[in-house]
């Protein structure tokens, strides 16, 4: 975590937007040190912490206009900026489902270019989605009750994306989700 995002999350006002398990300030610490304590390198990390800057397909609200990145690649550097546009940029009704393919389709909500990536930045995008997501799920039971099965068919299928430290987080905060509750649209709701 870089002094320097600190100060751009909290002059964005990110101690003050509600969210689940408190503030989306804290939220965002608590992926970055979720992603740090699996292994992350120091770019994950970092996009941990701001990846909410450009706001997402599940969570609407922005702290930096998309106009303004070069103030977030001066905070966190180019690599992690990166991670995070391709994080806030994903059209996750469109990109979700083929991501373990090598050939699958990612859409950029902002631009709507199609795009291939690579394993390096599928992988990249499945464990910073992991983190945020069981982020939300071990603060939030109503989340956890409402999502979880969803969210654990999601990492289900990703798994070959995600690092052993990430899968074991989800097997203990998911434990085995119930298969009789109806499928919600997790790809939607969260950040």
């Amino acid at each position: 975590m870089t002094a320097e995002a600190l100060t751009i999350l909290q002059a964005a006002g990110a101690e003050r937007i509600e969210h689940p398990g408190g503030t989306l300030l804290a939220h965002l610490q608590r992926v970055s040190a979720l992603l740090a304590s699996w292994g992350a390198r120091p770019a994950l990390v970092s996009a941990g912490l701001c990846h909410a800057f450009y706001g997402t397909d599940g969570f609407p609200v922005a702290l930096l206009d998309l106009g303004r990145r070069a103030e977030l690649v001066e905070a966190i550097g180019v690599e992690a900026e990166a991670l995070v546009y391709f994080y806030a940029s994903c059209d996750r009704k469109a990109s979700y489902q083929g991501l373990t393919d090598d050939r699958g389709t990612f859409v950029d909500r902002f631009t709507g270019a199609r795009m291939h990536p690579s394993l390096e930045t599928r992988r990249d995008f499945a464990e910073l989605t992991a983190a945020n997501e069981l982020d939300i799920a071990a603060v939030s039971p109503e989340v956890r009750t409402r999502y979880g099965a969803d969210l654990r068919d999601l990492l289900t299928r990703w798994r070959p994306l995600l690092s052993e430290p990430a899968w074991a987080h989800c097997r203990s905060v998911l434990g085995q989700a119930d298969r009789t509750k109806p499928h919600l649209a997790v790809e939607r709701d969260r950040s």
